[in-house]
């Protein structure tokens, strides 16, 4: 025991003093877009996480929802009622595209949602800016990538974090984040008839 105790030591110490000289080289702070994609559950949930640490640092952060305006959601019930001067939120869909079935209204509210995000972006005092299933929206063309692009690598503040949820992100915005991430869907209760629940999905 005493050997395999040993040697686990000396492996650890080993990775340490790799991993410390890793480390070393990374020294640059910069604000990052950050995109959440894939079939998978899980990207408004992990994107609302980085959103409550900003908000445990108190750090200041704003959240634009640009579909799910349709229902109650518990991250949105949270922040309002106790953060809501940490982060101000800002429902700007109205459901799902095939609730509201009206592209021109769902056009109109999308792109109320964009000037609404860009304004926050803008803001220097915001240190992350949530833009909550954009992609979507992208998706169906209610706003041009190739703006939404441009901005971001021409007006968005140095040190400003904006976070783009939403399957089937754009190549376009892949190419220019920082950070991305795919989650893949390898079982979901819905295909066994169980339907969405508060906690889990909302």
């Amino acid at each position: 025991m005493t050997d395999d105790t040993d040697r686990h030591n000396a492996k650890m110490a080993k990775k340490k003093a790799a991993r410390d000289k890793i480390m070393a080289t990374k020294t640059e702070e910069k604000g990052l877009v950050i995109i959440h994609t894939g079939k998978g559950k899980g990207k408004s949930s992990a994107a609302f996480g980085m959103i409550f640490r900003c908000i445990a640092h108190g750090m200041p952060c704003a959240v634009v929802q640009f579909i799910k305006g349709g229902m109650e959601t518990g991250e949105r019930a949270l922040i309002q009622a106790h953060f809501a001067e940490a982060c101000p939120f800002y429902t700007m869909g109205e459901g799902f595209t095939w609730e509201t079935q009206d592209r021109s209204r769902d056009i109109e509210m999308a792109q109320a949602a964009w000037a609404k995000a860009q304004d926050l972006i803008l803001d220097p005092t915001n240190r992350m800016v949530l833009l909550d299933e954009i992609n979507i929206a992208l998706r169906y063309e209610y706003i041009d990538v190739t703006e939404v692009v441009r901005f971001l690598q021409e007006k968005k503040p140095p040190m400003t974090h904006v976070v783009l949820t939403g399957r089937n992100a754009k190549e376009e915005l892949i190419e220019i984040a920082d950070l991305v991430t795919e989650m893949e869907l390898l079982k979901h209760p819905f295909r066994s008839g169980v339907k969405a629940q508060a906690g889990v999905e909302y």
